[in-house]
C-alpha cells in the first residue's frame, strides 16, 4: 500500500499536561495555525475528552486541542503524555476516552477487554503523526556526527563507551572526537518511541542489539528519564551525551546523519514520510485498523527508517453514543489537512499523505 511523501518544518517545546478549555484556545487562535478550520461544523458537540499517552504527540496534541476547540466551543479536550504504554493502559481500563501510542495495539492487549468498548469490540489504531526520530547528542568540540546503525545499537547497548572509539571515528574521519566517555541517555518509561528505536537498530544490526524490540530499555546503560521532556531536560544538564527522542522535543541538540545504505542522511520530516510511504499497512488485524509495518531497511535517497508513527487509538465502538460523537468529531479533526499542516508546522512533523488521511478519515467515520 503506497503512502505519498509530505513534510514540514518548525517547532515548540511544551511541557506538562495539554488541557485546554474553550476559552484558552480561543486566546490562542491569533498566535498559531492552529485556527486553521477542518470545513467540517463541529459547533454542536459538547463535553469532555479525556486523552493520554505518547509524549511524542504532546506539541501535536496541544496544536490539535486548541485548533479544534475554536470550532466547537463547547468541548474540553485533555491530554496528558504519560508514555505510550501507559495511554494504552488508560484507555482500556476506561481511564481515558482515547490514547495517544507511538506503537499499534499488541496481540495480547487486544485479545483484553476495552472498558469503554462496547462488549466483543475492540479498539482501533489510527495514524495521525508521522516524525523523525532524532539521534541527539551533546559533544564537546562536535558539531557534525554521523552514525550507522551498528554504531548507534554499540553505543546504546554499552558495547561502545568512548566518543573516540574506532568505529564512530572510522565514519567521521574529520571530527575531533574527544577521548571522553559516553553519557547514554534513554526512557525510563514504557515508550513507543523506544518501540521504534528498537525495531530500527534490531532490523540494520542484529549481530550488536541482541534483545528483541521492546517498549521498554533493554539494556542497563546509562541514565534514564520519563518522556520526551524528561530525556530532552537530562540532555540538557548532561555533558558528552547522546539520546534518541522525536525530533519535536530534541529543541537546540545537535542530530546525528545517519548512514542510510552507503550515504550520510539529514534528518528530515519528508525522509520519514518518505519511509511511511514505502511501507505497508499492517495485515491480520481489524478492517478499521491502520497499524502501518514500517519498512525499517529503507535505503531510498533521502528515507530516514528511523521514523515513528504515532495512533490515535479509539473504540471501534464506544459504550456511550455521547462519548463516541466527541470522539469521532476531535479525530476527524485531526486528521484533516488544517489539523495536519498546523501540527507539522508546530512538531516538525510530515502530514499525512492524502491517501493515508483518506484511509485514516473512514476509519474516523467508522467509529460508532
Amino acid at each position: 500500500m503506497n503512502i505519498k511523501r509530505i513534510g514540514s518544518i518548525a517547532a515548540i517545546a511544551i511541557a506538562g499536561a495539554v488541557v485546554l478549555s474553550s476559552c484558552a484556545a480561543n486566546e490562542d487562535a491569533g498566535s498559531t495555525e492552529s485556527s486553521s478550520t477542518s470545513g467540517n461544523d463541529y459547533s454542536s458537540l459538547s463535553g469532555t475528552l479525556t486523552g493520554s499517552g505518547s509524549s511524542a504527540q504532546q506539541t501535536a496534541q496541544a496544536t490539535w486541542a486548541a485548533g479544534f476547540q475554536n470550532e466547537a466551543s463547547g468541548v474540553t479536550v485533555n491530554y496528558t503524555p504519560d508514555g505510550s504504554g501507559a495511554g494504552r493502559e488508560n484507555f482500556m481500563s476506561g481511564a481515558a476516552d482515547f490514547a495517544g501510542s507511538d506503537a499499534a495495539l499488541k496481540d495480547e492487549e487486544l485479545s483484553g477487554t476495552f472498558e469503554s468498548c462496547k462488549a466483543d469490540t475492540k479498539g482501533i489504531d489510527i495514524p495521525v503523526y508521522i516524525s523523525p526520530i532524532a539521534i541527539a547528542y551533546k559533544v564537546d568540540g562536535v558539531s557534525d556526527l554521523t552514525l550507522d546503525a551498528k554504531t548507534i545499537a554499540g553505543i546504546f547497548s554499552g558495547k561502545i563507551t568512548k566518543w573516540d572509539d574506532s568505529q564512530i571515528a572510522d565514519l567521521n574521519k574529520d571530527a575531533k572526537l574527544p577521548s571522553e566517555n559516553i553519557t547514554v541517555v534513554h526512557r525510563s518509561d514504557d515508550s513507543g518511541t523506544t518501540q521504534n528505536f528498537s525495531e530500527y537498530v534490531s532490523a540494520n544490526a542484529a549481530d550488536v542489539w541482541t534483545e528483541e524490540p521492546s517498549q521498554t530499555f533493554p539494556y542497563s546503560v546509562g541514565d534514564s528519564a520519563k518522556g520526551t521532556s524528561g530525556v530532552a531536560s537530562a540532555m540538557g544538564s548532561a555533558t558528552n551525551a547522546i539520546t534518541y527522542i522525536d525530533d519535536s522535543g530534541a529543541g537546540d541538540l545537535d542530530r546525528a546523519k545517519l548512514m542510510v545504505g552507503d550515504k550520510a542522511t539529514e534528518l528530515s520530516a519528508e525522509g520519514a514520510a518518505q519511509v511511511v510511504a514505502d511501507s505497508e499497512i499492517a495485515s491480520g488485524r481489524e478492517d478499521n485498523d491502520l497499524a502501518i509495518d514500517i519498512d525499517r531497511k529503507d535505503t531510498a535517497d533521502g528515507a530516514w527508517p528511523l521514523v515513528l508513527v504515532s495512533y490515535a487509538i479509539a473504540c471501534q465502538e464506544y459504550k456511550e453514543a455521547d462519548k463516541a460523537e466527541l470522539v469521532k468529531g476531535y479525530l476527524d479533526y485531526v486528521v484533516s489537512s488544517a489539523a495536519q499542516d498546523a501540527a507539522a508546522k508546530e512538531a516538525k512533523s510530515a502530514a499525512l499523505s492524502s491517501e493515508l488521511a483518506e484511509k485514516a478519515k473512514a476509519a474516523v467515520e467508522s467509529i460508532k
